[in-house]
């Protein structure tokens, strides 16, 4: 061995002696082949693209719903969305309902061990009366951010490229204009877009160089409001992109990770940092060039085909993870374990679903994930999951289309009837992603027979929680910088 590479080796091992950093990267309505590393040509994804040259790259990752809100209930907490009650759909700013705080985050995990937390970007996970569903009440230290999507209020008067090119579309209409939050404070309503970004990585390089000066390990979530309709960008991405809008939109997030990798390297703790990257759910197909795309993968958002659930996925950790790609299955459930493992924190005393991926992403093994389960966005106990991925196989039990997916030429991404299927159709991912082919004789029988036992041995641990989109809405709950305001409020 050389001596650089001795030098490397004792770095490595004594960066991951001290407790690990975790920055945790999270794209919204980004598709499978989006990125320029997982193989689109005209996205500019610089920074992104070196994280999967010089990391681990995920072919086979998933996420646990088709739409924002359910997905990021799972992410943080490791556990299907069923059972935290975020179904069905999504939060909206006047949601009497968020995710209850007897749910355990990673946040509320990690904070347990002395890190410092921070979240910067979007929420949607519910403010409910008097915040009390913000990130600042379920363990994050900081937030500044918008809470909830940013179409979640009018945007047809708001400027999304710069001079003062409008924003594309309407958004809702009816509730207050989108807010920009500090913590549990208005900032300013309704956001300036075209700054966003800026504040946003300017929060994050203090964040960081605030908990490193403190001699604090942290966990710096980001979830961005990049690429979900309407796409915005200010002045150092407009218009710089070929791929349009979208395009810009996807390259100033990526540069806002840029920001982040440099401030990392800047306050030295690079090496001690696990970077992981993915989205929360795949592409609007019905904005057509100004939504993502699905690469290989069937449909699109709000659909149980591959295209609404499976997503780019990278790990980043130099001198820990060697470079490469992986086959084995995992999810975004995966994250909390994973990162309690690294940080030596216990786990939540809960029905946990997901799996510890450190075997993965130290050592390139198998996944100890053999199954995925797949809900639709509005999830029921009568008809329970909607597939389910067994090793390489993927049985449908129902399908539908969603309009979300509509505007391809595959009218399975927009045939709104629900399918029942039995016998189950049948598909092997591993030589049939995009799901054309069913795999209808009797020699996949023995293969059915296994999903289908994995299907009622989940089933069996499923309790569904209650509901807590189905709480209603309040429009008095909708965070408003005037007092007893009317919406469309333009404080500044």
């Amino acid at each position: 061995m050389s001596v650089i590479a001795l030098f490397a080796l004792i770095t490595a091992q004594c960066a991951r002696a001290s407790a690990p950093n975790f920055v945790l990267l999270f794209a919204d309505d980004l598709g499978y082949g989006d990125l320029g590393c997982f193989g689109h040509p005209s996205s500019l994804t610089p920074n992104l693209d070196r994280l999967a040259a010089r990391g681990l790259r995920f072919t086979d990752f998933y996420v646990t719903s088709a739409v924002c809100s359910p997905s990021r209930a799972a992410l943080l907490t490791g556990r299907y969305q069923t059972r935290s009650g975020i179904y069905p759909g999504v939060l909206y700013p006047g949601s009497k309902g968020g995710l209850p705080l007897n749910e355990t985050t990673v946040a509320e995990v990690l904070k347990s061990k002395g890190y410092a937390t921070a979240i910067v970007g979007k929420w949607h996970l519910g403010l409910g009366p008097n915040g009390i569903y913000l990130p600042t009440r379920q363990g994050f230290d900081s937030y500044l951010g918008i809470p909830y999507s940013h179409d979640q209020g009018p945007c047809q008067n708001l400027t999304c490229f710069p001079p003062d090119v409008k924003c594309y579309g309407f958004c809702d209409q009816g509730v207050v204009t989108v807010p920009l939050m500090c913590n549990e404070n208005i900032k300013r309503q309704p956001a300036d877009f075209l700054q966003l970004e800026k504040a946003y990585s300017e929060f994050a390089s203090q964040f960081i160089s605030d908990a490193v000066q403190n001699n604090h390990p942290f966990f710096l979530y980001y979830p961005s409001h990049h690429t979900h309709y309407p796409q915005y960008a200010g002045a150092d991405y407009a218009g710089k992109s070929p791929r349009g809008p979208f395009g810009d939109s996807l390259m100033e997030f990526d540069g806002t990770v840029g920001k982040i990798l440099r401030t990392l390297e800047e306050t030295g703790v690079i090496n001690n940092t696990l970077i992981f990257f993915t989205g929360d759910n795949g592409p609007e197909l019905m904005r057509k060039s100004r939504g993502g795309n699905a690469g290989l993968m069937k449909c699109g958002k709000s659909t149980t085909y591959e295209g609404g659930m499976r997503e780019p996925a990278i790990a980043y950790w130099p001198g820990s993870i060697q470079p490469g790609v992986t086959r084995a299955l995992a999810s975004s459930l995966d994250i909390l374990p994973t990162f309690a493992k690294l940080a030596g924190a216990a786990l939540p005393d809960v029905q946990l679903d997901g799996f510890d991926m450190t075997n993965i992403l130290l050592n390139h093994r198998p996944s100890e994930r053999k199954t995925i389960f797949y809900y639709p966005t509005d999830p029921s106990e009568k008809h329970s999951v909607f597939a389910v991925r067994w090793k390489n196989f993927k049985a449908h039990y129902y399908t539908r289309g969603a309009s979300h997916s509509r505007s391809t030429p595959d009218s399975d991404c927009s045939s709104l009837p629900l399918l029942h299927h039995d016998p189950p159709l049948l598909y092997n991912l591993e030589s049939d992603p995009s799901e054309y082919y069913n795999l209808n004789s009797s020699e996949w029988d023995s293969v059915l027979k296994q999903i289908q036992a994995a299907k009622e041995h989940f089933e069996a641990s499923m309790v569904f929680g209650e509901s807590e989109i189905s709480k209603g809405r309040d429009s008095a709950l909708e965070p408003c910088c005037i007092p007893n305001c009317t919406p469309k409020p333009e404080c500044l």
